[in-house]
C-alpha cells in the first residue's frame, strides 16, 4: 500500500458510471417494476452500498476509508440501456474513485443477475446482453470545510 501516514483529511468525492444493454422488453420489466427476483432498482442501490463499503477488502491495495454517503441513479440513455451512476463522499487522507468505480461494476452485475432470465435465448446465451464500460466521471478534492 501506499504510505498516505502524513496526508491530512480532506473532503473527497467521485462518481463513476457504468452502461448495460439489455434486450427493450427487459428494461419495461425493470421500469415497470415486474422483475420476478423483485426490485432491481432498489435490489441494486442496496449491492452498491454494500460493494462500496467492501473495496478495500477486494482490492488489495486499496485503503480502508470512512465512506460518509453513496448516491446511486439511474437513467436509460435509449430502449436498450440502463446508466449506473454512484457518487462516493469521505473526509480521508485518500480518495473513493475505486469505490465508485467497484459500486458501479457489482451495480451493473447485480442488475445482470436479476434480469438474466429475460435475457437469455433458446440456447441459453446472452446475445443481447453486455456491459459497456464503467469509468470515472468526476473527481473533487477540497479542505474539508468547503464540499
Amino acid at each position: 500500500m501506499v504510505d498516505i501516514t502524513e496526508k491530512k483529511p480532506v473532503y473527497r468525492e467521485a462518481a463513476a458510471e457504468g452502461v448495460i444493454r439489455l434486450k427493450p422488453e427487459t428494461l419495461r420489466l425493470i421500469k415497470e417494476g415486474k422483475v420476478e427476483k423483485g426490485d432491481v432498482l432498489e435490489v441494486t442501490r442496496a449491492a452498491v452500498a454494500m460493494a462500496v463499503k467492501k473495496t478495500s477488502e477486494l482490492l488489495p491495495l486499496c485503503h480502508p476509508i470512512p465512506v460518509t454517503h453513496v448516491e446511486t441513479s439511474f437513467d436509460f440513455p435509449s430502449d436498450d440501456e440502463l446508466r449506473l451512476t454512484v457518487k462516493v463522499k469521505t473526509v480521508a487522507q485518500t480518495g473513493v474513485e475505486m469505490e465508485a468505480l467497484t459500486g458501479v461494476a457489482v451495480g451493473l452485475l447485480n442488475v445482470w443477475d436479476m434480469v438474466k432470465k429475460y435475457e437469455k435465448d433458446a440456447e441459453g446465451q446472452y446475445p443481447d446482453t453486455r456491459i459497456e464500460y464503467i469509468r470515472v466521471v468526476s473527481k473533487v478534492k477540497t479542505s474539508p470545510s468547503s464540499p
